[in-house]
């Protein structure tokens, strides 16, 4: 008997074994899938233009590093300017939006009021509408109130997002109606109860929000692109395309791999630096409590 167990132990540890062994392969293959376009852009940003241009077959590594695209990604159209232009209107948005959503989400999450479903339902329902509509709708807004070519028509419509509001309501629903009703005895007000407790629970959500968005900002594209056309106002985004059509030429294709890595860097790291405290709020977002 016992050596029929241990048979079934050894099956299963096999077993075991095996899945995992199976399950990192899979996981591997997926992330050298994943990483590779990162690798050859970075590979390409660092071959000389002749180098790039002699190769027939694509070489996966170069005896010849240089720098000297990053040169050109910067002396050849005004990436720094594009730079500053996406960190304005990364910060701003995302600092307006933060000041709109947090007390929405707090209003629907424990505050009375008639209409509040109604209202919270209807909320819901924007999010069915396509996103193409929404931005004719913000477009014909934006024109007739003179604000094209402005820092104001290309942050305005980006300050509240219902899924954030979505999000952030459920997770302040999950903290307990007694901490609230305590908090009311001794006086509290909602709004340092927010700023005091409930914000500092939700932190890791909060900070999921802010980077999300932050991402979202710094790679938007289709509405500054529509509502500026004075490259003075040009965000990381669309100035890449003012790089290939006006900048150092569509056949440059190492200086742009170089403008391209200098743009995703800041969201690389901004991802390293908080890369757990984007999981917690991922996961303390779909745990009902």
């Amino acid at each position: 008997m016992a050596n029929h167990f241990d048979k079934i132990e050894r099956a299963s540890r096999t077993r075991r074994k095996v899945v995992r062994t199976v399950t990192y392969v899979l996981l591997t293959f997926w992330a050298l899938m994943v990483l590779f376009p990162y690798y050859w852009m970075l590979l390409t940003s660092v071959k000389s233009y002749s180098a790039y241009n002699a190769e027939y077959v694509p070489t996966f590594f170069t005896a010849a590093p240089t720098l000297e695209n990053y040169v050109s990604a910067f002396s050849g159209v005004p990436l720094a300017r594009y730079f500053l232009n996406s960190l304005i209107f990364t910060v701003v948005t995302t600092a307006l939006m933060m000041a709109v959503i947090v007390p929405a989400a707090f209003a629907f999450a424990r505050l009375e009021f008639k209409g509040k479903n109604l209202v919270f339902s209807l909320f819901l329902a924007l999010m069915m509408i396509p996103n193409e509509l929404v931005i004719i709708t913000n477009f014909q807004t934006i024109t007739n109130w003179g604000l094209r070519n402005s820092f104001a028509g290309l942050i305005l419509p980006s300050v509240t997002s219902v899924f954030y509001i979505y999000l952030l309501r459920e997770n302040f629903a999950q903290i307990p109606d007694e901490l609230y009703s305590a908090a009311k005895v001794d006086g509290t007000t909602d709004f340092k109860y927010l700023t005091r407790v409930m914000m500092p629970i939700c932190k890791p959500t909060i900070i999921t929000i802010v980077i999300l968005k932050v991402i979202e900002c710094w790679n938007s594209y289709v509405w500054p692109r529509l509502i500026t056309d004075d490259p003075a106002f040009f965000l990381v985004s669309n100035g890449i395309q003012e790089i290939r059509e006006n900048g150092f030429g569509r056949e440059n294709i190492p200086a742009m791999m170089a403008a391209v890595v200098v743009i995703s860097v800041p969201l690389i790291i901004l991802f390293l630096v908080f890369r757990n405290k984007v999981m917690a709020g991922v996961s303390r977002g779909g745990i009902k409590g």
